[in-house]
């Protein structure tokens, strides 16, 4: 097979949760563990830092990787799913892996994933495991799939464990309370091995507490360490004064990424790196300072309140549930602008009626759904929304609904695509 072929095969072949959602889960981890097996356990043959959580989890763990690769680590890091390039999912220092690596893993492995039926993303975290192996990687950060407990993922034992947060998402599969999906979240804790947990939140901290306590894990509540003092936008970048409660010192950080969001993700990241200098990773300031300046440049980090136009403004983000949404509300409030139209789409799987009741009424909507069997029909999505206040035209695709907007915005609005990672990795290049 060529590269084509096989990533072909890889959709076509493995039930993929991106596409169909709940029925492409393999419960436990039992098909993780015999793909491992049958490359030697490639995922011991190098540290980690494994990264849960419901929103931030992918910003952070891109943050960490720039860290680290800026201090001079070779650097792994596995993220899902991807927007344009299955490769995003696979990087080494910010290059993706070789479409020759993939077309020869999956070669290899076929006889095995006959006789098995992984999914889609079990082949996925082994083929990443197998590349960082391979590669003599200092270390890799791998970001959870869904959940954590049961998540291909967690098979590693890592040098540190981070949850940035909880927030009702998949609640089909991880549960119906903050408290049940926190569990699963937890489950990435592992026995003498610190964590760190990003916001402290009253009504799930026992449940990461009592985790760590039974595994006899360090347990640090970012949110506790580092304080937001102040920050401001600068050229649409994120500039932050935190403030650390070790030492009461003050630093700045100079974020290349936009959203006020991020700076949850910062002080995550920055908790991390503490843990990571106790276990002799030597990071400087200057590394931290440098690092998250260029995250995305460092490691192709895209679809977080990344603006791709001017005039008007034109943003995409991956924001898909209740608190991801909540956070982007937050961000339009905060920039300038005149009139608001809004691209949204989602999957059949998320509670829509709780997202829609937090999107502002005065705006311009424009329905649509990406072309995965998982879309939730942009026709009943512009119904659902009618009966809430929103009222906007339904479109069949993404790049149609983002013309209309640019065509009726003035210079002045600000244009925003967001509620599926499958949407913003759906839109052409801007013209």
């Amino acid at each position: 097979m060529n590269y084509s072929q096989t990533i072909d095969y890889l959709f076509s072949r493995l039930p993929m949760f991106s596409r169909i959602g709940p029925a492409a889960m393999k419960e436990g981890l039992t098909n993780a563990i015999a793909l491992c097996q049958a490359n030697g356990n490639p995922h011991t043959k190098f540290k980690s830092v494994h990264v849960g959580g419901t929103n931030g989890k992918g910003s952070t763990s891109h943050m960490l990787a720039a860290i680290l690769q800026t201090a001079g680590y070779k650097t792994g890091l596995y993220t899902s799913p991807h927007l344009k390039d299955f490769r995003e999912r696979i990087k080494v220092n910010g290059e993706m892996v070789s479409r020759d690596f993939v077309v020869a893993f999956v070669e290899g492995m076929s006889p095995l994933i006959e006789k098995i039926s992984p999914s889609f993303f079990e082949i996925t975290v082994a083929m990443a495991f197998e590349y960082f192996a391979s590669r003599e990687v200092d270390v890799a950060v791998i970001e959870v799939g869904l959940g954590g407990r049961l998540d291909s993922t967690n098979i590693i034992v890592p040098e540190l464990s981070v949850i940035t947060n909880i927030s009702y998402d998949h609640v089909n599969i991880l549960g119906n309370t903050l408290q049940q999906i926190a569990f699963e979240k937890a489950g990435i804790i592992k026995k003498n091995k610190p964590v760190v947990i990003g916001e402290y939140q009253p009504e799930v901290a026992d449940v990461f507490i009592n985790k760590a306590q039974e595994e006899n894990a360090e347990l640090s509540f970012a949110s506790k360490q580092h304080f937001v003092a102040d920050w401001k936008m600068d050229k649409h970048e994120v500039v932050a004064e935190v403030t650390s409660s070790r030492n009461n010192e003050k630093q700045y950080y100079h974020l290349g990424l936009a959203g006020i969001y991020q700076t949850k993700n910062l002080v995550t990241a920055l908790e991390a790196v503490h843990f990571l200098k106790q276990k002799g990773f030597e990071i400087t300031g200057t590394h931290i300072q440098k690092a998250l300046k260029e995250v995305k440049r460092l490691t192709g980090l895209h679809g977080r309140w990344e603006i791709i136009h001017q005039q008007p403004m034109v943003v995409l983000d991956v924001c898909h549930n209740e608190g991801g949404i909540a956070q982007l509300i937050r961000q339009i409030e905060i920039t300038d602008h005149e009139e608001l139209h809004i691209i949204a789409g989602f999957v059949k799987d998320k509670d829509i009626e709780k997202i829609l009741k937090l999107l502002p009424a005065h705006a311009h909507y424009y329905f649509t759904k990406a072309h995965i069997p998982r879309a939730l029909p942009e026709t009943e999505l512009a119904e659902k929304a009618m009966k809430l206040g929103l009222s906007g035209k339904a479109f069949s695709e993404v790049n149609a609904a983002l013309k209309e907007a640019v065509s009726r915005a003035g210079k002045k609005d600000l244009v925003i695509v967001c509620g599926s990672v499958f949407i913003v990795g759906e839109v052409d290049p801007f013209q």
